[in-house]
């Protein structure tokens, strides 16, 4: 795309940044691809308006109409994740609700990027979700092409399914994780980096498999069981939580 003065990312917890930590709160790879940005064309103005938690009603009630006041050039929206996830949850009514949010950002005047759902088939648990976040992909790429927006797909990322991409709680990625997708996401915007997101993680022995079952019995007790209680009791992780970035702001001020 031509010239990017200003941008708005919104989303859930993996825009916000989680588990990538800066000396205040998180970085993550939406802070990540708009220093990329600042440094090819100096200027940008930029906001992050997402919360750890946010289901997708939220993003595009909330978020979106903020975005569509701050007159933004482009506008990430990655959104549905959390709902996906939730047991009964349908693709397809999913992918309406952002394909609302999307068609209100593009009459406005954005350029929309999307992104697909990660491949979770490493991770226990998540992988019963397999199948419904593939059919979620589908819908994002059809939304993507009718509405021209840009698509960071991360399903077919291998390097993104090394645990080493990520944080102990399995839901996040860690800094090299967030550093990995905003190279990618540079690179579909068509902005210059000096690093390569596809370069491998080294070779390492296999865990011995008690071992393993051992990490999965304490990832399940510290990570799995907050997280389904929370569901339950109809509580999010964010909660109480606002936008990092709630004004569009330099990214290096003067």
């Amino acid at each position: 795309m031509g010239r990017i003065s200003s941008y708005v990312a919104l989303g859930d917890s993996f825009t916000e940044g989680l588990e990538d930590p800066a000396a205040t709160g998180f970085r993550g790879w939406a802070d990540r691809l708009a220093e990329h940005i600042e440094a090819d064309r100096p200027g940008l103005r930029y906001a992050n308006l997402a919360v750890r938690g946010r289901i997708i009603d939220e993003i595009v009630s909330e978020q979106v109409p903020r975005a569509v006041a701050m007159g933004a050039d482009l506008v990430s929206l990655c959104a549905g994740g959390n709902d996906i996830l939730r047991p009964g949850s349908g693709p397809a009514i999913v992918a309406r609700r952002l394909e609302q949010g999307v068609r209100t950002l593009t009459e406005a005047g954005a350029k929309v990027m999307l992104f697909t759902g990660f491949d979770l088939r490493h991770v226990p648990v998540m992988r019963l979700a397999h199948s419904k976040i593939e059919v979620y992909n589908l819908h994002i790429h059809d939304i993507a092409r009718r509405y021209d927006a840009h698509l960071v797909d991360l399903w077919p990322m291998a390097v993104l399914r090394d645990p080493r991409a990520w944080d102990s709680d399995r839901l996040h990625l860690n800094g090299d994780g967030h550093r990995r997708v905003a190279l990618a996401a540079a690179e579909v915007l068509g902005v210059p980096v000096g690093q390569n997101w596809r370069e491998p993680y080294p070779p390492r022995r296999p865990p011995v498999w008690t071992d393993a079952r051992r990490e999965d019995l304490r990832w399940a007790r510290q990570f799995l069981a907050p997280w389904i209680n929370r569901r339950l009791h109809g509580r999010s992780s964010g909660d109480g939580v606002s936008p990092k970035r709630p004004g569009l702001t330099p990214v290096r001020p003067g």
